[in-house]
């Protein structure tokens, strides 16, 4: 979207709030020149996520694990 100085200072958050819900960035023109706002990418929840360590040692020990003296249907 191309507009002008003046355009923009008359609605700048309804712009703004626009340019950040389509991503599409803003060219504004001034004194024959242009200057872009461009949102940030958006990122997806997941990607937010810190890693974490939930297993410390060797997956494949776990499987040849012998469970019965954890777990037993009588208790």
């Amino acid at each position: 979207m191309k507009i002008t100085a003046s355009k923009l200072r008359e609605n700048i958050y309804n712009i703004l709030d626009e340019a950040l819900e389509t991503g599409v960035p803003v060219e504004v023109e001034r004194k024959g020149r242009v200057l872009k706002i461009v949102p940030p990418p958006r990122l997806s929840k997941l990607s937010k996520l810190k890693k974490r360590n939930a297993l410390v040692g060797d997956p494949e020990s776990i499987v040849h694990m012998d469970w019965l003296r954890y777990w037993s249907e009588l208790k």
